[in-house]
């Protein structure tokens, strides 16, 4: 692989002449530039973009880290996110964790190492002590994901109270043996969530039998195995509140393969208002969240942190959800519809 000094030696002239050609810096002839270019041509030399960019300070590039890019809540997300970035003339690069903690420190070492300007974070594998020396080096803004922290902006809905109103709606319906699915245990989003759960079945004097705490459901195909844990309960589980649409598309297209009637037997709650939730028979009860408002705000406030250097200027930003209430849960319209 060819060198800077292997350009200098081919041109004839010194390695810093060649470093300012590279660099676009001012003091080099046309005619030395010419001949530079010439022997990067033949010998095929690019320049290290890593080391121009820690010399410029600024790369125009934003990193978006998210735990899977096949979930299409975060590919709506990262879509107005990089909209939004074009605007400020930003590019973004998608980080992909699947909520390993490592896998989300080396990603942040890109802050570190100056190859991007900030990093917007969907998700968080680590505590936060593990998180906030990055700060050092540049903005970071939680977008979806937050935490208790005075340090870093957060832009979200109040995960605990949409799962705790999703319950509810569960346990209006008459539900009152409810499972709780979840795709992690270790985010502070699935602890707030289950928290709003565990809120309501005890406002209204339910018990939460430990057994049916589903742990790891991501998808579809996770959400069938779910089924198949509640069909062999002793006790029959008449509503589940799922933190996925897919997962809860997964548990519906396995419970009427199976001969369960939705939502007469089984009561199904998703999150995210995903495509899938609309497809599905019957239609998915779901939270949904206002995507494009919280990806565009969370691009405004990283953009204005690397533009004003001030990495740790804190504000929480908190949106409205809304609980959309479709067939997969309507058990009390069905039961009266019948009866009339």
């Amino acid at each position: 692989m060819a060198t800077i000094e292997d350009v200098a030696r081919l041109a004839g002239l010194s390695r810093t002449t060649v470093s300012r050609v590279i660099n676009d810096q001012p003091y080099v002839t046309e005619e030395k530039k010419e001949k530079i270019i010439e022997a990067m041509e033949q010998l095929g030399y690019v320049p290290n973009s890593s080391a121009r960019r820690l010399r410029s300070q600024r790369t125009e590039t934003i990193a978006v880290l998210l735990p899977r890019v096949t979930n299409p809540f975060f590919g709506h997300l990262i879509e107005a996110m990089e909209l939004k970035a074009s605007e400020y003339g930003y590019q973004v690069i998608v980080c992909q964790t699947h909520d390993k903690k490592q896998k989300e420190l080396d990603y942040l070492q890109l802050l570190k190492t100056k190859q991007v300007d900030g990093v917007v974070m969907t998700s968080l594998a680590n505590q936060w002590k593990a998180i906030e020396p990055y700060l050092e080096s540049g903005p970071v803004v939680l977008c979806n994901e937050y935490m208790e922290t005075e340090q870093v902006s957060m832009v979200h809905i109040d995960h605990r109270q949409a799962a705790y109103d999703a319950t509810v709606h569960l346990i209006e319906q008459g539900c009152n043996r409810i499972a709780y699915s979840t795709g992690s245990q270790e985010t502070h989003i699935t602890d707030q969530r289950k928290q709003g759960f565990l809120q309501a079945l005890n406002d209204y004097k339910l018990v939460f039998p430990k057994e049916l705490e589903i742990n790891g459901a991501l998808d579809v195909k996770d959400g069938q195995q779910v089924f198949s844990f509640l069909q062999q309960q002793a006790q029959r589980v008449d509503g589940i509140f799922t933190g996925s649409d897919e997962v809860a598309a997964g548990i519906i297209y396995a419970a009427s393969e199976s001969g369960w009637k939705i939502p007469e037997d089984l009561a199904v709650i998703g999150f995210d208002n995903q495509m899938i939730s609309l497809l599905m028979a019957p239609a998915i009860t779901t939270i949904q969240q206002p995507v494009d408002e919280m990806a565009k705000k969370t691009i405004e406030i990283l953009v204005g942190k690397i533009k004003s250097e001030e990495y740790r200027l804190e504000k929480q930003y908190v949106y409205n959800y809304e609980l959309l209430k479709r067939k997969s849960t309507e058990r009390l319209n069905i039961k009266e519809s019948a009866s009339t």
